[in-house]
This record gives C-alpha cells, structure tokens and sequence, in this order.
C-alpha cells in the first residue's frame, strides 16, 4: 500500500488552498510526458478507479490512476526541506531487518 506522510498531505493541502480550488479539485500523479520514468502533480478532478488520498479534515489531497496504483504499492510519498531543497518525494522504504 501507498503511504503518504502527513507532512506531503498538509503541502498538498496548502498548494490547493494557495490557488482556491474547488473542493473537488486534487492533486494527480502523472508519468510524465516529457521525461521517461519520471512523475509530475497535475491538479484534476477525481476519475473513476482513482485510489483517493485523504487530509485528516477528509478533504482529497491526492488523486492515483489505476495505472500507477500498482507501480506506487509499497512507495512512500514525503515532502522535505533539504539544504539542496524544498519538494515532494517519492522512495521505497528500506527493508526492516
């Protein structure tokens, strides 16, 4: 399963209360169009087969097509603060010993 920390779902939500969008509007994870193999955020609308990411107030922070759903089982989405920069994450945990 997908993990998104709670820390990516408050930036989501701030992204979406910066630009006042409709409540129905969310953040979509896309395979990129102009670079192979890597994601880009999109703001859409939820689809039918979406596995939906919730904020603790319920609101849809994050939409994830059925055709990324399995390609993302077992990642972790993160938002960090690093000296070289700011922005979302996505990782693969490593294996517990």
């Amino acid at each position: 399963m997908l993990t998104v920390t709670g820390t990516a779902k408050e930036k989501f939500r701030e992204a979406l209360q910066a630009r006042k969008m409709d409540p129905e509007i969310a953040m979509r994870i896309i395979l990129s169009h102009s670079k192979p193999n890597w994601l880009e955020l999109v703001f859409d609308k939820e689809k039918e087969g979406d596995q939906v990411v919730r904020n603790e107030e319920g609101r849809k922070v994050l939409l994830i097509g059925a055709d990324l759903v399995s390609a993302l089982e077992e990642m972790v989405i993160d938002y960090q603060e690093t000296p070289e920069g700011t922005g979302f994450t996505i990782s693969k945990p490593a294996p517990s010993a």
